[in-house]
């Protein structure tokens, strides 16, 4: 059942980025073309109830920040979400990171509805990954990224829930936190946010330019004028004007950040041994991944002069099998290959097998400013005063 949803969400993708041809391919394009009118209207519709206060967003009486995109993955989130967390922590605060732990397995049904017949006080708080000292789930129950996020950053909460109101205030009532960054944030106006921080990729800005379903778009590029900085990601050095040029048409006056996904070093996924980069120079690798865009990994190993001899993609979050990767490791070891190399990402997800024949190693990233630094001083140094300013939230 796995592989088959997995097949059918492959299907869907290529076929909304346009990789599938043919009359089948047409028609499910045309459908979905239309449904995402329909969407297009809901999201609208949302919006302007919370505008016109039909439903209200709830506030914590501290400072909250979302950092989220206008599209659906592949935007190097996570980096960002750690880079800012550990910039507000080492200033002072007490930050706690608000979650829904997308693809993350809850508690089995069954024990969920005993604990709620028995109100038991467990049942009505989020999954605790990270109580700012310990890691206290794994990634199968967290999710990946709060996962990683937990593993990376000490002194920082991490919290799961669908509902993050409720996330929100459970951290600042047993955490006593003062700052809530809320991952993936930017669609989730039921809380109000006092910053927000959107991301957008420079390799593809806005998409394929469709909503949701028929794109890549969960809003119109329009709305980016409730962003109060923005950070364009996944920057190589190249000219970033035309890009820039566009957003300023839909936000003025957000402060923008050009910043890169530098990859730091390599780390052996079983002993833990670190790596130099130089240490991929004319080595023959396997590649494993399983995220949005794999051929951005593929290609930071090819600019690193890694020869990728054999590589292997899956869906998005897959969760790895032991047989899948028992499988690839014979397959690498077959070939006689140096090594095999994942993201960090993956790497929470894969089975450890000990003594693999062929060593496997994950790629450490993390951000690198290239222009806005100022900007980013400025910001991290407003937020880690004792009562910064908000903005307050707006909706269009």
């Amino acid at each position: 059942m796995r592989r088959w949803i997995e097949g059918l969400e492959s299907f869907l993708i290529d076929v909304i980025l346009d990789r599938r041809y043919g009359r089948r391919a047409d028609l499910l394009r045309g459908l979905l073309w239309i449904l995402s009118w329909f969407y297009r209207g809901a999201v609208n519709t949302r919006l302007a109830l919370y505008r016109n206060r039909v439903f209200r967003s709830h506030s914590h009486g501290c400072l909250v920040i979302s950092v989220g995109n206008l599209t659906v993955g592949g935007t190097g989130k996570t980096p960002v979400v750690e880079l800012l967390a550990r910039a507000l922590q080492e200033g002072g605060r007490r930050v706690a990171i608000l979650s829904r732990g997308y693809k993350s397995v809850p508690r089995p049904l069954l024990l969920r509805l005993a604990d709620k017949i028995t109100k038991k006080k467990a049942v009505f708080i989020p999954r605790v990954v990270s109580d700012g000292q310990s890691l206290l789930l794994d990634s199968r129950t967290a999710g990946d990224e709060p996962f990683m996020l937990a593993n990376n950053l000490r002194g920082v909460v991490v919290l799961v829930d669908r509902d993050r109101v409720k996330s929100g205030a459970y951290a600042v009532k047993e955490f006593q936190a003062d700052t809530l960054i809320l991952d993936d944030g930017f669609q989730y106006i039921r809380m109000r946010h006092g910053l927000e921080v959107v991301l957008v990729d420079r390799q593809a800005p806005f998409g394929n330019e469709f909503l949701l379903p028929r794109g890549t778009l969960r809003e119109s590029p329009r709305h980016l004028c409730r962003a109060t900085h923005i950070f364009l990601t996944k920057c190589d050095g190249t000219d970033n004007t035309d890009i820039i040029k566009r957003i300023r048409g839909y936000n003025r006056t957000a402060d923008i950040i050009e910043c890169s996904h530098r990859p730091k070093h390599l780390r052996n996924f079983v002993t833990g041994e670190i790596k130099p980069l130089e240490f991929l120079r004319g080595l023959r690798i396997g590649s494993i991944c399983g995220i949005a865009v794999p051929e951005s990994f593929e290609n930071a190993l090819r600019k690193l002069d890694a020869e990728i001899e054999i590589s292997k993609s899956y869906a998005d979050h897959h969760r790895f099998t032991p047989k899948e990767i028992e499988s690839f490791i014979r397959r690498c070891g077959r070939r006689e290959l140096d090594a095999i190399l994942t993201t960090e990402k993956d790497a929470v997800r894969i089975p450890r097998i000990l003594e693999p024949e062929v060593p496997v190693y994950y790629l450490r990233v993390e951000i690198e400013i290239l222009a806005g630094q100022a900007s980013w001083e400025r910001f991290v140094e407003r937020l880690t005063q004792r009562q910064p300013v908000m903005a307050p939230h707006r909706f269009y």
